[in-house]
């Protein structure tokens, strides 16, 4: 499966950079494949180790916030691996015809 997702703390501020960054250091940490742009986490696994690093992520990111906000999606494909760079893969496959 893969989970693309974005979390915030609320209420600590206009600059949320510093919390954002100890979430994405879980992520990476994990070991589980992932990719980080502007807007979105995404990381790819099996359900309970993907979700046990997005839960972390939210708790690193919530350090000092009374409340989280967590914006979450997920393409559950059983049988399907790296899809983190298989589906870009495929698009500029389709870009390049």
């Amino acid at each position: 499966m893969i989970v693309a997702f974005s979390v915030s703390p609320m209420g600590t501020g206009e600059s949320v950079g510093e919390a954002v960054a100890a979430a994405v250091r879980v992520v990476r940490e994990s070991g589980l494949p992932n990719h980080t742009d502007a807007m979105f986490t995404s990381i790819e696994g099996e359900w309970d180790e993907v979700m046990d690093v997005v839960k972390r992520a939210v708790e690193a990111a919530g350090v000092g916030a009374g409340r989280v906000s967590l914006v979450l999606k997920a393409d559950i494909r059983p049988g399907v691996t790296d899809g983190l760079t298989s589906k870009v893969a495929t698009v500029e496959r389709f870009l390049a015809d």
